[in-house]
């Protein structure tokens, strides 16, 4: 299903511009690299149409979010919608801060996004404009369950068509949706919650799959969570066997996906669409 998303990965070796969180900054280049594509992180608001404009796409994470970038963010968006790049929004801790939650609308009202992704307490409050986001963590009262994947699932598809964007949804079940089709994926391991920044990390490789895969974002994002919950899948095994803990584990998650490919996918994805 997913075999044409990652050779056009290797193949077009994409260019990511990120705007970006501070905090994982290093962690988001270094995915990129590991699955083929290339990483810039500009986020000066003299420089970023001009960096935009030689990239495959754009990311745009909110984790550190602060006055200087918020503008920067705007044109570098607008920019990419002019050329047609696919622009993805990580709107970390949506809902814990009036800053935070104001500077999403903007954004939204401002620049087209192509795939909006955030854990479920972030979605929600892009949804509502209200959240309980705890920091920028996701709730325990929000967790996707099998009980409300598909009243999840309806806001999901509802919010697309508001936005015209993928949403994808990211937890103990990860949800890829557009108003027509939509992904449910079990990959993944509670350790990646452990680190810091395995979201963000997901976010700019789901840029470097986009960028990649211009002309169907859904398949590229869904390919894009799908490898990143199998590659936590992996590192936690190899955590267990090598005894090492959280630090062992981060590194261990982008080395397989330096070393991921369409039969590792295949053999290892837990995907159902409906």
């Amino acid at each position: 299903m997913f075999k044409k998303i990652l050779e056009n990965v290797i193949a077009k070796t994409p260019l990511v511009h990120n705007i970006t969180n501070y905090v994982t900054v290093n962690d988001c280049a270094n995915i990129i690299l590991a699955c083929g594509g290339s990483p810039i992180m500009a986020d000066d608001i003299s420089e970023v149409e001009e960096i935009t404009s030689i990239c495959n796409s754009l990311v745009i994470n909110i984790g550190t979010l602060n006055e200087r970038t918020i503008n920067a963010m705007i044109i570098a968006g607008k920019k990419a919608n002019s050329l047609g790049h696919p622009v993805i929004l990580d709107p970390v801790g949506a809902g814990a801060s009036s800053l935070r939650t104001e500077t999403v609308f903007r954004l939204i009202k401002e620049v087209k996004f192509s795939v909006v992704r955030g854990n479920i307490s972030e979605i929600k409050a892009v949804y509502s404009g209200t959240s309980s986001t705890k920091g920028v963590d996701a709730n325990i009262a929000d967790i996707v369950t099998e009980k409300n994947i598909d009243e999840v699932v309806s806001f999901s598809k509802t919010l697309s068509e508001r936005t015209g964007a993928v949403i994808a949804i990211t937890g103990a079940l990860d949800i890829v949706t557009d108003l027509n089709k939509t992904y449910i994926i079990k990959n993944g391991h509670s350790m990646m919650g452990k680190i810091t920044g395995a979201g963000c990390m997901l976010t700019s490789l789901i840029g470097a799959f986009c960028g990649a895969n211009c002309d169907n974002l859904l398949d590229a994002t869904a390919a894009a969570v799908c490898s990143m919950g199998i590659c936590g899948e992996l590192a936690y095994k190899k955590v267990l066997k090598t005894e090492g803990g959280t630090s062992s584990f981060r590194t261990s998650l982008i080395d397989y996906m330096s070393k991921f490919n369409y039969d590792v996918l295949k053999e290892e994805m837990k995907i159902e669409s409906r």
